[in-house]
């Protein structure tokens, strides 16, 4: 294929700009402009973003953009526009939809696909833009807005941050365009890792945000936005021109909110139910402290997040006991084990939070299996583990697969600190922990955030939380988790009948209940509210291990058209414009996020490679196609990572992550019992069959031995829920006889005349032999197919 460059005189380098800048009478390429304009309404905001594509070549292009959405925005509408044509995009399965857009291309016919790479990381790809054409893309989304405190949030995500890929890298044609490569723990690092540009470069795209709040009878008494300087004309706000795409907008609205059930009129509800007056003694905790220490938290991120753990020992009382781990590549801990919270091992654990630095990468996964270690054998303790961190991982599914069952045995809470932070994950460890997640993107907004998270660190005011009365779809209800102080029940789900509610729950050791009357409102996005959230609980699931979901998760995506991560929107142009597919491929590289300290010299110990500045005259490289590559494997436009291994990819630039006179190489992560190498036979990959071995879930029959153990008395009902959980684990292994038969004995234990001693202990009994046995290496049938045979990335192994 041949690239035909536009004439020099358009074509200028920037004066003092980084390598890859290139500055052409239409603008930098590909993407020219991201526009978002939000209705705020109440709790929910309604939401259109516009995103600006150009090509100033004289051949046909494809253009790759990755970028951040709100982790809960449902994602209702996808439309293209290109020489006045409006072409309307559709949910199908994402394989389907992908087909759908290569064949199109392939047809010379302009399309774009938008497609969920996690809750919160989105890519979009438009293709056959011709030599000179403008083509914007628009999204339509409702997000719901969390409330704490008197104030709800409008958050709204601008850019990807790098994030930490561990693993081994696999063979075969990457998954997507990004800069780092596909690993055994993120086998998709390539579609979240978009080159990141260093300071120095022009404002690349031109950014306008607008939301404007309805009044909704609210008395409003305050609008604040914290990170980002704004125009304001009555209830609507701006940005000023020249912002960049570094950091998240956030706004927050001051109002008293009120416990309400609002009713769509067709099957689904919102509730919202304001906390009680604390009441009672509280539970003594054990409580294990996380504190990322790794590169990316550099900077104010390292003196907020030392101040925060700080404050968090603070929070703790002579009768709790806690435990502090420092990680990056390696896990540190204050002291051994955990100890009683004394004055003298707070003072301890505070010297040793004053004297911690940034460094390495982010091995998340480990830390928080040492945490579930010191907390899984205890019992009559409230158990919590607290996660200070921006976040900024890419194995989310593995990390959920291997310590999300045992999480959700306990209270999480969650501190992002970032400008640019994780909190689709984030909020999904909490989730899972039935805990909090609070997002500090600025020092001025740590006093607020921590004098939160003192309170929500101590018990929830209300546990086991019921609704009666509403004749609600079964399994259709969000999780409700618990009640905190200061932060409102928020639930969605979908009924049949009723029009009030009665909420029940447990509150200082007694029975609680209140009863809410519904109003019927005319919202749509209330029901796609509820379909995102629901999927969002079905991915959770999903990624833990129940991989039968998948079938549900597509149907009701494609039933309440909300975007999710096994399908994708589509937008195929019915007239053939243009030969045989784009004839160049560009990725859009990304701001560095606001507030890190990227260096100058060498890449980050991260997956996602950084751009290195150069000399302003420096050319833009470009990786050709490579024989034998799909299109996931063309030129990234102005990505410098296609040099060959050994050689620098930025000219005049330092040797490459890992080379001779480069920083030092992170040690690879072990391999990752059913999740992990799947099958690697020396000198190729194997690409992973139905069937997982036993020790695929060792570590989460251990953790359910030992809690079988620690029960102070057999009881029936814990029983069944545990059979519910060695049912999903026998589904995740394709199949096993002995966890499947105990499953059903369990799950009976409800049932009139069961015995909860002799289900306890044969229960012990069966899993002390599985847990103890041998287990062979896996025979040709597990074997996956030879190089070549990668399931789709999305999909689990």
């Amino acid at each position: 294929m041949r690239i035909t460059s536009l004439e020099p005189a358009r074509c200028l380098p920037v004066p003092d700009a980084g390598f890859g800048a290139l500055l052409t009478e239409r603008g930098n390429l590909p993407l020219e402009s991201v526009d978002v304009n939000a209705d705020i309404s109440g709790l929910i905001a309604g939401v259109e973003v516009t995103q600006g594509f150009r090509n100033p070549f004289d051949v046909t292009l494809e253009a790759t953009y990755v970028f951040p959405l709100p982790d809960r925005a449902a994602v209702t509408g996808f439309r293209m526009e290109a020489d006045d044509r409006v072409i309307e995009g559709v949910l199908k399965e994402r394989g389907a939809a992908r087909a759908d857009y290569d064949r199109a291309l392939r047809e010379g016919r302009r399309a774009a696909i938008a497609e969920e790479d996690r809750p919160d990381v989105f890519t979009i790809r438009v293709g056959n833009i011709l030599p000179g054409e403008r083509v914007s893309v628009r999204l339509t989304m409702s997000q719901p807005l969390p409330y704490e405190d008197g104030a709800a949030t409008f958050r709204f995500p601008l850019v990807v941050a790098p994030r930490y890929i561990p693993g081994s890298p696999l063979d075969g044609p990457p998954a997507g365009d990004g800069t780092a490569p596909d690993t055994d723990a993120v086998p998709d690092a390539s579609r979240i890792s978009p080159p990141v540009l260093l300071p120095g470069f022009p404002n690349p795209v031109r950014l306008s945000l607008t939301a404007t709040v309805e009044a909704s009878g609210l008395e409003l008494r305050e609008l604040a936005s914290s990170l980002h300087v704004v125009e304001e004309d009555g209830r609507t706000v701006r940005l000023r021109p020249g912002e960049r795409l570094d950091r998240d907008f956030v706004l927050r609205l001051s109002f008293d909110a009120s416990t309400s059930l609002q009713l769509d009129g067709r099957d689904t509800f919102a509730l919202t139910v304001l906390p009680p007056e604390p009441a009672g003694a509280r539970t003594p905790r054990d409580l294990v402290l996380l504190l990322d220490r790794s590169g990316s938290m550099s900077g104010w991120k390292m003196i907020c997040a030392r101040r925060a753990a700080a404050r968090i020992v603070d929070t703790l009382t002579p009768q709790d006991r806690f435990a502090v781990l420092t990680f990056d590549t390696v896990v540190e801990q204050a002291f051994e084990g955990l100890v009683a919270a004394s004055d003298r091992n707070r003072y301890r654990a505070v010297e040793h939070l004053a004297r911690v630095d940034a460094r390495g990468g982010t091995e998340l996964l480990e830390p928080l299996l040492q945490a579930i270690a010191l907390l899984d054998a205890e019992s009559g303790r409230e158990r919590v583990v607290v996660l200070v961190t921006d976040g900024q991982v890419g194995n989310e599914d593995q990390i959920l697969e291997r310590a999300g069952g045992a999480l959700s045995a306990m209270r999480v809470h969650t501190v992002g600190i970032d400008r640019a932070v994780n909190a689709g994950f984030l909020g999904r460890l909490a989730g899972i922990g039935a805990g909090r997640c609070e997002l500090v993107e600025s020092e001025d907004r740590l006093d607020a955030a921590m004098d939160h998270i003192h309170r929500r660190i101590g018990a929830p005011l209300v546990t086991d939380l019921s609704l009666t009365d509403l004749a609600v779809e079964p399994e259709t209800v969000t999780h409700l988790g618990s009640i905190f102080p200061g932060v409102p029940l928020r639930a969605y789900g979908r009924y049949h009948e009723g029009s009030s509610v009665t909420v029940r729950g447990i509150a200082a050791g007694t029975p609680w209940q209140e009863r809410v009357d519904g109003v019927t409102v005319d919202n749509p996005a209330l029901r796609a509210v509820w379909a995102r959230a629901h999927l969002r609980e079905l991915e959770d699931r999903y990624a833990m291990g129940e991989h039968d979901l998948e079938p549900r998760i597509v149907r009701t995506s494609l039933e309440y058209g909300v975007l999710c991560r096994f399908t994708a929107y589509v937008a195929v142009d019915t007239r053939q414009v243009a030969g045989e597919g784009p004839e160049h491929r560009v990725i859009q590289p990304v701001e560095p996020p606001s507030g890190w300290e990227l260096p100058s010299a060498a890449p980050m110990a991260f997956g996602a490679n950084v751009m290195l500045a150069a000399a302003p005259a420096a050319a833009p490289m470009v990786r050709m196609r490579a024989p034998g590559l799909g299109q996931s494997g063309l030129d990234q436009g102005f990505v410098g990572t296609g040099a060959p291994e050994g050689e620098s990819p930025v000219a005049g630039g330092p040797p490459p992550y890992g080379a001779p006179g480069a920083g030092p190489v992170l040690p690879p992560a072990p391999p990752v019992p059913g999740g992990g190498l799947r099958g690697r036979r020396p000198g190729g990959r194997g690409g992973g069959g139905a069937a997982h071995r036993l020790d695929a879930v060792l570590p989460q029959l251990v953790a359910e031995l030992d809690r079988l153990h620690a029960l102070p008395l057999p009881d029936l009902l814990y029983l069944a829920d545990l059979g519910t959980r060695l049912a999903a684990l026998a589904r995740f292994l394709g199949g096993s006889a002995e966890l499947e038969a105990l499953a059903r004995e369990l799950e009976a234990a409800e049932q009139p005349g069961a015995d909860a001693r002799t289900l306890h202990d044969h229960a012990v009994a069966t899993l002390t032999a599985l847990v103890g046995r041998d287990t062979p290496p896996p025979g040709p049938s597990e074997q996956g197919p030879s190089t070549g045979g990668r399931r789709p990335f999305w999909k689990r192994p």
